[in-house]
C-alpha cells in the first residue's frame, strides 16, 4: 500500500483490530470496509485513487487477516459497527465517506441507517440491500446456507468463491490465498451472522449521496438482480455496472471504479 500508510491496531470488544492509515492535508476521512473472507489489500488499487488531502484507514475486520477473534468467539457483524465507532472516537472524526464492498458495503449500509450523521457520502460495491424485500425463495435459500456449506468440502467452497469473486486469474488467487488463512467454520459463522443484517424497511431511503456499483458478471445472491431498480427508488443513489468485472468489481476493472469513485466524491 506504500510508504506512508502505518500499520496500527486497536483493542475493541475482546478483538485486535489491525488497520491501515494514510495520513491526510485535511479533515477530509475515507474509510475502507472489505468483504466476507478477505482483508484489507482488496483496496490497495482504490487507496492510489484519492490525493494525499485524505485521510485514508482500511482494516482486517474482526475474524479477517491479522485480526484474529479470541479462541471460542464467533463473529458477529453488529460488533463491527461498534469497531468503526471507535475509530471515528480515536482519530475524533466527524463523518467520513465510507466504501464498502460486499460485506463491506453491507456495513455500511447499517452505519447510514443507524448513525446517518457519521456519513458524508457511501461507495457500495457488489453488495445486496440490507433493507431491501426478499422474494421466498431467497429467504429459503438463505435458511438452507449454513447446512449447505456444512456440506461442502472446504477446498471446493474455496475453488467456487475464488470463481465467483473474480474475472481476472490475479484476483481468484487472492481471494483463494485470503480463504486459505481463515477455516471453514469461521467463514460460515461470518456468512450464516451476515444474514442477519437483512431487515425490511419500505420506508428507508438514504440521507446521504450513495454510488451502487456492481460487476457486470457478479453472480453471487440477488445483487446484480436488485441493482438498477435499487437505485431508481431512491433519489440519492447513482448507479453503474463495472464492466468485465466479477464480486470483487473494484480489483476486477479498478480503473473504472477509481474513476466512478472520485467523480463522485469531487461532485
Amino acid at each position: 500500500m506504500g510508504d506512508k500508510i502505518r500499520h496500527l491496531v486497536f483493542q475493541n470488544l475482546n478483538c485486535e483490530i489491525h488497520y491501515w492509515y494514510r495520513k491526510g492535508t485535511t479533515n477530509k476521512w475515507v474509510l475502507f470496509f472489505h468483504g466476507a473472507g478477505v482483508n484489507h489489500e482488496m483496496f490497495n488499487e482504490q487507496f492510489k485513487a484519492f490525493d494525499d488531502t485524505y485521510n485514508l484507514i482500511a482494516w482486517d475486520s474482526r475474524g479477517h487477516g491479522l485480526s484474529k477473534l479470541e479462541q471460542g468467539k464467533k463473529f458477529q457483524f453488529k460488533e463491527m459497527i461498534s469497531d468503526c465507532k471507535k475509530l471515528y472516537e480515536i482519530y475524533n472524526i466527524d463523518k467520513a465517506i465510507l466504501i464498502g464492498q460486499s460485506m463491506g458495503g453491507n456495513l455500511a449500509q447499517e452505519i447510514s441507517y443507524y448513525y446517518p450523521e457519521l456519513v458524508e457520502k457511501s461507495v457500495l460495491i457488489d453488495c445486496t440491500k440490507n433493507t431491501g424485500k426478499l422474494t421466498f425463495m431467497e429467504k429459503c435459500s438463505l435458511k438452507c446456507t449454513k447446512f449447505i456449506f456444512n456440506c461442502y468440502p472446504w477446498k471446493l467452497l474455496i475453488k467456487q468463491s475464488a470463481n465467483a469473486c473474480g474475472n481476472k486469474a490475479s484476483v481468484k488467487k487472492y481471494v483463494r490465498d485470503c480463504f486459505e488463512r481463515i477455516d471453514k467454520k469461521t467463514f460460515i459463522d461470518i456468512i450464516t451472522d451476515l444474514i442477519g443484517c437483512l431487515h425490511y424497511d419500505p420506508e428507508f431511503k438514504f440521507k446521504k449521496p450513495v454510488l451502487l456499483l456492481c460487476g457486470s458478471d457478479d453472480k453471487t445472491g440477488n445483487i446484480k438482480k436488485i441493482a438498477e431498480a435499487w437505485a431508481k427508488d431512491d433519489s440519492n443513489c447513482t448507479f453503474y455496472f463495472i464492466h468485465h468485472a466479477g464480486h470483487n468489481s473494484n480489483q476486477d476493472n479498478p480503473d473504472m471504479v477509481n474513476k466512478l469513485i472520485i467523480d463522485f466524491v469531487n461532485n
